[in-house]
C-alpha cells in the first residue's frame, strides 16, 4: 500500500511543481512560436503518459495487494492481442503527435526566405566574432588557410566583395527587428553551437563546413548568445550578446563598424618609429622593457605584439584602467593616450617584441605541487609552459614578475579588470580566475608559474630541438 501512495504522491507532486515552478521559457523574441508549440505538445503527450503509467501502477498495487486468504490473484496472460493492438495504436498516435509538428517546423527552419539578410558568426575557443555584408550587401569568400593575426576571420582579400565587409571582433552583434536574418555559422577549431534562448534557435558549428539558421526578430533588446556544445575546458565562458535594434538604431551602429579593407590598411608595425615612441614607456617600464616594481610597471620584454596592441588599445579607450579601484591602471591610461592611433600602437608594440627577454626572480612562497594542479586549467589557454597562445588570445605568463601576476589575478577575480562591456577577452578571464578562491590559491599557482621555462629557455629548447 505504501508503494501505491508513493506513486500517487509522485503524480500529484509533479503536477503541483509544474504549476508552481518558477522555471519557464524565456519570453519569445522571434517568429519561432511554432517551436514553443512543438515543445508544448511533446510535454503534454509525455506528461499524460507519465501520469497514466504511474496511476496504473498505483491501481495495480492496490487492486492486487496481499490481503491474506481474501487476496485476489492477478491472472497471468502471456498474450492479449486486443490489449497489444490498443497499446500499439495509442503509442503510434503519441509518437506521431510528437514527431509530426517537429517535422513541420523543421521544414520551415531549413528553407530560408529569399529576402533574408545574411551575416556570419564565427566560433572559436572561446568567443564569438562576426562579419556583416557592406554596402554591396554581399559578403566576400573566406578560407581557413587565410586565417592569421591580421586576418583572424580568414576573409579572402582578393574577393572584390570582401573589401567593404564589416568585421566585428567584439562578441556583440546587432541585427534589425522585423526582418528575416540568416546566420551563416563557421568554426575555426572545434565543434561549437550557436544558441539564443529567446529566439528559440540553435545550430552546431562544424569545422570545415558552413551551417546556418534563420529567424525574424520580433522584440528589441539584448540577448545572450551561448555555446551549447561542449567545446573544451573554457566552454562555460563562451558567451556573447546579440542586440535587436530598430532599423534606425541598427543603421547607426552599422555605420560605426570598420570594414575589412580598413583592418588591413594599418600594415605591419614599423620598429624604427616604435623605438622613438617607446621613449615615453621607458620612463616606467625600463629602456629594455625590464619593468620596475618601484613604479608598479610590469616587464614588457618577451611579450607578444598582438597582446601589447590589445592592452594599449584598451588603456587608450578606457576599457582598461577606468575602474575606480584600478589604482595603477589609472596611471597607465593617460600614457596610452599619447599614442595617436592604431598605427602608433602597432609600431610601439612591434618595437617591444625586439627587446631581449629578462629574467625575473619570484619571492612568492606557495605550494608548487598544488599550484601545478591548479595550472591545468590555466595551461589550456596559456600553454602548458606558459608560452601564451594567440589562438585563445592568451598572453605569455612564464617569466613575468610574481607581484604583477598576483595583482592581475586578484583584479580579475574581483572584477577590477575584465568587467568593461567592451573588453573582448577579459570576461573569460574573470570567469576562469574565480576558481582561485583565496590568496593561498593565487600564491600556489604563481609559485608554480615561476618554475616554468622563461622565454629565453623556451627559445633555447627550440634551437636545440632544431639542431
Amino acid at each position: 500500500m505504501l508503494v501505491a501512495i508513493v506513486f500517487i504522491l509522485l503524480v500529484i507532486g509533479s503536477i503541483v511543481f509544474h504549476l508552481l515552478s518558477p522555471w519557464w521559457f524565456t519570453p519569445l523574441a522571434s517568429n519561432w512560436g511554432t517551436i514553443d508549440l512543438t515543445v508544448d505538445i511533446t510535454f503534454w503527450v509525455t506528461g499524460a503518459v507519465f501520469i497514466a503509467v504511474n496511476l496504473f501502477m498505483a491501481y495495480a498495487v492496490i487492486r492486487y495487494r496481499n490481503r491474506g486468504e481474501n487476496s485476489e490473484p492477478a491472472r497471468y496472460e502471456p498474450e492479449n492481442p486486443k490489449l497489444e493492438l490498443w497499446l500499439t495504436v495509442v503509442t503510434a498516435i503519441g509518437v506521431a503527435a510528437i514527431l509530426a509538428p517537429g517535422l513541420y517546423v523543421w521544414n520551415d527552419f531549413v528553407h530560408v526566405p529569399d529576402e533574408a539578410w545574411e551575416l556570419e558568426a564565427v566560433g572559436e575557443q572561446w568567443r564569438w566574432t562576426y562579419r556583416l555584408p557592406g554596402k554591396d550587401n554581399k559578403m566576400g569568400t573566406s578560407d581557413a588557410s587565410l586565417v592569421s593575426i591580421s586576418n583572424p576571420l580568414g576573409v579572402n582579400p582578393k574577393d572584390p566583395h570582401s573589401a567593404d565587409d564589416l568585421i566585428i571582433y567584439s562578441n556583440k552583434v546587432h541585427i534589425p527587428i522585423d526582418k528575416p536574418v540568416k546566420f551563416n555559422l563557421r568554426s575555426k577549431d572545434v565543434l561549437h553551437d550557436f544558441a539564443v534562448a529567446e529566439f528559440r534557435v540553435k545550430m552546431d558549428l562544424v569545422p570545415g563546413l558552413v551551417s546556418y539558421l534563420w529567424l525574424t526578430p520580433t522584440r528589441t533588446g539584448t540577448f545572450d548568445v551561448l555555446c551549447e556544445e561542449l567545446c573544451g575546458l573554457g566552454h562555460f565562458t563562451m558567451r556573447g550578446k546579440v542586440t535587436v535594434d530598430t532599423q534606425e538604431d541598427f543603421d547607426s551602429w552599422q555605420a560605426e563598424q570598420v570594414t575589412f579593407a580598413e583592418t588591413q590598411a594599418i600594415g605591419e608595425g614599423n620598429v624604427a618609429v616604435g623605438q622613438a615612441l617607446y621613449g615615453v614607456c621607458a620612463a616606467c617600464h625600463g629602456q629594455q622593457g625590464e619593468g620596475n616594481v618601484a613604479l608598479n610597471s610590469p616587464k614588457l620584454s618577451g611579450q607578444s605584439a598582438w597582446y601589447m596592441e590589445t592592452q594599449l588599445h584598451n588603456f587608450k579607450h578606457d576599457i582598461r584602467g577606468a575602474h575606480e579601484n584600478d589604482e595603477f591602471g589609472k596611471q597607465m591610461a593617460p600614457m596610452a593616450k599619447v599614442l595617436a592611433d592604431a598605427a602608433a600602437i602597432r609600431n610601439v608594440s612591434a618595437y617591444i617584441t625586439t627587446l631581449p627577454p629578462h629574467e625575473s626572480e619570484s619571492a612568492t612562497v606557495g605550494d608548487v605541487e598544488r599550484g601545478e594542479k591548479l595550472w591545468v586549467t590555466c595551461g589550456t589557454c596559456h600553454g602548458m609552459n606558459g608560452e601564451g597562445n594567440y589562438a585563445t588570445h592568451s598572453p605569455r605568463l612564464s617569466g613575468q614578475e610574481d607581484w604583477y601576476l598576483k595583482r592581475q589575478l586578484e583584479n580579475f577575480r574581483t572584477g577590477v579588470r575584465g568587467s568593461h562591456s567592451d573588453d573582448w577577452f577579459g570576461p573569460q578571464m574573470v570567469s576562469m580566475s574565480r576558481m582561485l578562491r583565496n590568496d593561498k590559491d593565487i600564491n600556489d599557482i604563481v609559485a608554480f608559474i615561476a618554475t616554468l621555462p622563461t622565454a629565453t629557455d623556451q627559445v633555447a629548447l627550440v634551437t636545440e630541438g632544431g639542431q
